[in-house]
C-alpha cells in the first residue's frame, strides 16, 4: 500500500479506538482502568494520519510544480528536432508490450493490488459488532481462579451489603467468613450450571484484558429460583453458609452462599470483576 493508503488504515485505526473508548466498547475487551491509554492512542494514531496526509498533497503540489517548465522545454525541444521520436516512443511502448511487459514502456509505476484494502474490515467489525462478553460457556469450562487477596476493607453498616462476587468468595474461603458472619450481602453475577445442573453465581475476573478473564465462582444452596437459565445475571441477596465445595476443572474452593432472595437485572455495564489484583 502506499503512503495515503497507509495513512487512511492509520486513520481507521485511531477512529476505531476513540469510538471503543468513547462509547463503553472497549469494556469488552479490556479492563475500565486503560480507557485513557486507549483515546490516547487513538489521538496520535489519527493525528497522525491527518498529517501524513497533509504532507503527501504538499509534496505532490511541489512536484507538480517543478514538472512544469521542464514539460514546457522538453515540448519545444521535441518540436524543432525530434519529431520522428514520437514514432519510436509507439514502437518502443508496442515492443514493451509484445514482450507482456506491463505499463507503457517507459517505467511508469504498477498500482497496488486492491486486495490489500481487505485489512480495513476487521476495523469495520470492531466499529459496527460489539462483542459478547464472556460467559457461561467459559465459566463451566474453566476452573475457579480464586486468590487470597492481600487484605479485607472494612464493611459498612447495614444490611444487605454490597459485595462483589470475588469479595464475597475471598473473604467466604481465606478468611473463613469472620467478617460477614450474621450479615446479609448481596451479590451480583450469571448463572452458570455445571454438568450435574448444580447452579453457580460468576463474575469473570480480570487482569488486563479479555484475554485473560477467569471466573470466579459461588455455588447457590437455599431459595434457588426453580428454574434458572445459564447466563442470566441475578442479584442474590443472603447469608454467609462454611459450607465449600470444589471446582470440578481444578479442584479450586468454591463457597456457597444461602440464598434469601434472588431476582433477574439487566446485564451491568461492566460486565468483568477487576477487584481480584486490585
Amino acid at each position: 500500500m502506499n503512503r495515503q493508503a497507509q495513512a487512511a488504515v492509520m486513520f481507521l485505526v485511531g477512529a476505531a479506538l476513540l469510538h471503543a473508548g468513547i462509547s463503553g466498547l472497549y469494556l469488552r475487551y479490556v479492563k475500565a482502568g486503560l480507557q485513557p491509554l486507549l483515546l490516547g492512542s487513538g489521538v496520535v494514531l489519527v493525528g497522525t494520519a491527518l498529517m501524513t496526509l497533509w504532507y503527501e498533497r504538499k509534496e505532490s503540489k511541489r512536484a507538480k510544480e517543478a514538472k512544469k517548465p521542464k514539460d514546457a522545454k522538453g515540448e519545444a525541444h521535441g518540436d524543432e528536432a525530434h519529431g520522428d521520436e514520437t514514432h519510436s516512443d509507439e514502437a518502443h511502448g508496442r515492443q514493451a508490450d509484445g514482450h507482456g511487459h506491463a505499463g507503457d514502456g517507459h517505467g511508469h509505476a504498477h498500482r497496488e493490488p486492491r486486495i490489500s484494502w481487505l485489512l480495513v474490515l476487521p476495523l469495520f467489525a470492531l466499529i459496527l459488532v460489539a462483542p459478547p462478553a464472556l460467559g457461561s460457556y467459559s465459566a463451566v469450562r474453566t476452573g475457579t481462579a480464586l486468590q487470597r487477596p492481600y487484605g479485607y476493607t472494612a464493611l459498612p453498616a447495614g444490611n444487605p451489603v454490597p459485595l462483589t462476587v470475588v469479595d464475597y468468595a475471598g473473604r467466604a474461603v481465606y478468611d473463613h467468613g469472620r467478617s460477614i458472619a450474621g450479615r446479609r450481602v448481596q451479590v451480583t453475577g450469571f448463572v452458570a450450571l455445571d454438568g450435574g445442573g448444580a447452579p453457580y453465581l460468576v463474575r469473570m475476573a480480570l487482569s488486563c484484558c479479555a484475554a485473560d478473564a477467569q471466573p470466579v465462582k459461588i455455588a447457590l444452596t437455599g431459595q434457588i429460583p426453580p428454574v434458572l437459565q445459564p447466563d442470566t445475571w441475578l442479584q442474590v441477596t443472603g447469608t454467609y453458609t462454611p459450607r465449600r465445595t470444589k471446582d470440578p476443572v481444578n479442584d479450586g474452593p468454591i463457597p456457597y452462599l444461602n440464598v434469601i432472595e434472588a431476582k433477574p437485572v439487566p446485564t451491568p455495564h461492566d460486565p468483568y470483576d477487576e477487584t481480584w489484583n486490585q
